[in-house]
């Protein structure tokens, strides 16, 4: 739906390191840029990222790609929805073409989701600000809360009006299918009889944002004599295809740049903590959504900052809140402090109540390690009673025990032990039994995987072509490398008597090899690589790095990115153990490639010699066999010279000693 010179625009715009920060905070190293992994769960920065390539990859999960691929993988938008992304980022007009309904119905639910979200974020906007209801209701409610006109435009704060069916009709009449106004939960659909109507009428609106800015569900708070009698104040949206409420953060998205410029981020429950804390000067603040914190919360802070601060009410019910689940944010190696706040206030009420300095100072001054908080808290409560102070020490193992870092549990023992007076090498031996526990607990959960895999009918089938698969990766790898980095060089000149010299490249030697021993690569992605790059010579293009690592295809994006990596060095890896030097590819090319082709040709010959190990012995147990037995050793002597020949030519290439 985008032309191609306006793609070749906005990938040639695009600074992968500017696009990749807005999500994960990068370190300088080098040339490159390293971070945690926005893709898994890793504890050291395995995520690197390459201005002068253009390219991220992960050494971790191997994921890689240049930044349109990271949109759409991060985001998990599609190609073309990655591609406006970038372009609304970096101010590049795209034009289209106006979809068919044929393709309009094609068309993906996640962006009909995301459309019909950001309509409707527009619809409570405009109902706050041009009604009479509006202004009178929801307006009001949010200046009588003391936020600024920056506030609200910065969190993009609406309001639904009270007539039952009034976004609804809107909507729909505004083209929005009814399918998307239920599947993002802004209507809700009586089965019965078909009636339809808003989710959310009457009440102030609070959109949800992505860490792109995108609105991916709301919370609503109704405001009206409603109140009285009503458990549940606030509304969000239900779970969908573009909203998991365990998986997103209030405020995320207006507080990144923040949390990475300070290395801290402040946790909060609702939207009004984040709304008067940010008005407070406080910008690094999040909100769990009114939901027990997960760990995908926890992660999602975790791409920007190791450093978190809980803020609780300074209640008998915020201080018991404090003590649930921040096990979870010590287990994912943060940093956790704990705010407690005087009695009857929450942070919303907090900030309001106090000037930005007072609230900086007082933050600076009262927020605690959680470790050394949990234990005075305990202490307190515990006294001089023997029954109590044995569940205290039981409670302080239990959160020193999920600290993954020793040194760091080493200190909070050494701390809490002074602290509750008692001997260190008592804490370290609770603290060891709930470990040995664990590991125990995950060799049992192997043992079971293990014996309930044996169970599967899959695993007691060979698969061949998993084994060659496995077998081969490596060297299709290392020859598509050296092909996609070197393929258009000169390798040596053919001169023969008073003909004319001929180049032969990188690429031809390669794909001649190939093609003369009738090699076909095993691997899927090895394969597709290939053909499209013998595709390119035969029509006699020079294809370079880019053609594969600005392909459309993002699997085989990610693929060519993850062979210009210097882990790529199979032949080394592979020779290691025989002590020998690998001089680098540049200087000595040739060898390079005849090493990966003829180790390539010994796996090939290694799999024919064993099957036809294989074949006579299944012929030993046949009668009337010695004919065929003898063909077939023949057979293998003749393929046995061969794989020794290759051998030998192998050992004379890796003559040099380290």
């Amino acid at each position: 739906m985008i032309d191609q010179e306006t793609v070749n625009r906005i990938i040639d715009a695009a600074n992968i390191v500017e696009v990749v920060s807005d999500f994960v905070s990068l370190k300088k190293s080098g040339n490159n840029y390293f971070g945690c992994c926005p893709f898994h769960n890793e504890k050291t920065a395995s995520f690197s990222v390459s201005p002068a390539k253009n390219i991220f990859y992960c050494f971790g999960c191997h994921k890689g790609g240049n930044a349109v691929n990271f949109i759409m993988e991060h985001e998990q938008m599609a190609y073309v929805e990655a591609l406006k992304y970038l372009a609304q980022k970096y101010h590049i007009e795209v034009k289209e073409k106006e979809f068919t309904p044929e393709e309009q119905e094609r068309h993906d639910d996640r962006e009909s989701m995301m459309v019909l979200n950001e309509f409707a974020k527009n619809t409570f906007i405009r109902n706050m600000t041009e009604t009479d209801e509006g202004r009178a209701i929801g307006y009001k409610y949010f200046k009588e809360r003391g936020f600024n006109e920056e506030t609200i435009k910065t969190y993009e704060l609406g309001y639904s009006l009270s007539e039952r069916k009034a976004f609804t009709d809107l909507a729909l009449k505004s083209g929005y299918q009814q399918k998307y106004l239920v599947s993002t939960g802004l209507s809700i659909l009586k089965e019965e009889d078909g009636y339809i109507f808003d989710r959310f009428s009457n009440r102030v609106m609070f959109p949800i944002h992505n860490l792109t800015g995108k609105v991916i569900g709301f919370g609503g708070r109704v405001l009206d004599a409603r109140t009285k009698g009503v458990n549940v104040k606030y509304m969000n949206s239900p779970q969908s295809e573009i909203y998991d409420k365990s998986r997103s953060l209030y405020g995320i998205y207006q507080a990144k740049a923040t949390i990475v410029k300070n290395d801290k981020c402040f946790l909060v429950e609702g939207y009004t903590d984040v709304l008067s804390m940010h008005q407070s000067g406080i910008t690094n603040v999040v909100a769990s959504n009114g939901t027990a914190l997960t760990t995908e919360q926890i992660r999602l802070i975790r791409k920007f900052t190791s450093n978190i601060t809980v803020l609780y009410d300074g209640d008998s019910a915020g201080i018991k809140a404090a003590l649930r689940g921040i096990d979870m944010i010590l287990a994912e190696e943060m940093n956790v402090k704990v705010l407690l706040l005087p009695d009857g206030e929450d942070p919303d009420s907090f900030a309001r109540n106090h000037s930005s300095s007072e609230l900086e100072d007082f933050i600076d001054k009262n927020e605690t390690d959680f470790i050394l908080f949990k234990t005075k808290l305990l202490l307190n409560d515990a006294g001089n009673d023997p029954v109590k102070l044995s569940g205290l020490v039981n409670a302080i193992v239990d959160s020193i025990s999920v600290v993954p870092d020793s040194i760091k549990r080493a200190f909070y023992v050494k701390e809490c032990a002074e602290l509750m007076n008692i001997d260190e090498k008592l804490i370290h031996r609770e603290i060891n039994k709930r470990l040995r526990k664990r590991r125990e607990q995950w060799y049992d959960d192997e043992k079971k995987e293990a014996e309930q895999a044996v169970k599967t009918p899959i695993v007691k089938t060979f698969n061949p072509q998993q084994e060659t698969v496995k077998r081969f990766r490596e060297y299709e790898e290392e020859l598509l490398s050296l092909l996609i980095k070197h393929g258009n060089e000169v390798l040596f000149i053919l001169a023969k008597g008073d003909e004319p010299s001929v180049d032969v490249s990188v690429a031809q030697y390669i794909i001649k090899e190939l093609t003369d021993n009738n090699i076909e690569f095993s691997v899927p992605i090895c394969r597709k690589v290939l053909e499209m790059y013998t595709e390119a010579v035969s029509k006699a293009e020079k294809p370079d790095v880019t053609k594969f690592t600005l392909c459309a295809d993002a699997e085989v994006s990610q693929f060519a990115v993850g062979l210009l990596m210097p882990k790529n060095e199979v032949s080394k890896k592979l020779w290691d153990k025989r002590n020998r030097y690998i001089p680098p590819e540049e200087s000595r090319m040739k060898e390079v490639i005849d090493r990966a082709l003829i180790g390539y040709k010994l796996e090939l010959m290694q799999q024919t010699l064993e099957e036809i190990q294989k074949r006579l012995n299944e012929l030993q147990k046949e009668p009337d066999s010695d004919l065929k037995i003898s063909e077939l050793m023949n057979e293998y002597v003749a393929y046995m010279n061969y794989y020794k020949h290759l051998n030998k030519y192998l050992g004379r290439t890796l003559t040099n000693k380290r």
